[in-house]
């Protein structure tokens, strides 16, 4: 019936992939486009930073008290490259870039993210000038990249405290476990 519909030349139902992108792929930012987008994150803009590959219930949480830090929230992921000289194990990144930035972009709580290829998201930190930067309660304030440079413009550092107990790694570990 399909068939003759459309040799009749009747409109076909539009299939999902030919309608547009969902809206929150227009959080996704190029790095390297970063002066062409920057500028219309609300302020004071929050940046935080992380590999994000399995999000769990501790991600979620932190993201949304990060963003109540001030009115934009900007997360920067690791690339796969960056990622895997994290040492988190040769396997890791399990989800590639892309779909680590789709996901994290669908977060209500999530204003834009992008990503850096270097160790550190330092540079990255520089050129967005955050009013605040935040990480996660396992990094001491005086350990954060990028602190230096947000507090001598006036800015915060806040390392937000673990509320719930999660950690990807572990977690990978788990199901390898149960899996053997």
């Amino acid at each position: 019936m399909q068939a003759a519909a459309a040799a009749a030349g009747e409109a076909r139902e539009p299939k999902i992939r030919d309608v547009n992108p969902p809206g929150f792929e227009r959080k996704i930012h190029d790095p390297a486009a970063l002066e062409q987008w920057i500028g219309a994150l609300a302020r004071p803009l929050v940046f935080t930073n992380g590999v994000f590959d399995l999000l769990h219930r501790g991600h979620v949480t932190y993201l949304a008290r990060a963003r109540a830090l001030g009115a934009g929230l900007l997360v920067a992921l690791n690339s796969d490259r960056s990622a895997r000289r994290l040492e988190k194990g040769a396997d890791r990144p399990l989800n590639p870039l892309a779909d680590r930035l789709a996901v994290l972009a669908a977060l209500e709580c999530v204003d834009a993210v992008t990503w850096f290829d270097e160790d550190t998201p330092e540079a990255l930190i520089a050129a967005c000038r955050p009013q605040v930067l935040a990480k996660g309660g396992d990094w001491p304030v005086e350990r954060i990249v990028g602190a230096g440079g947000v507090l001598a413009r006036g800015g915060r550092v806040v390392s937000i405290p673990f509320e719930h107990e999660r950690s990807t790694t572990k977690l990978v570990e788990r199901i390898r476990r149960q899996g053997n």
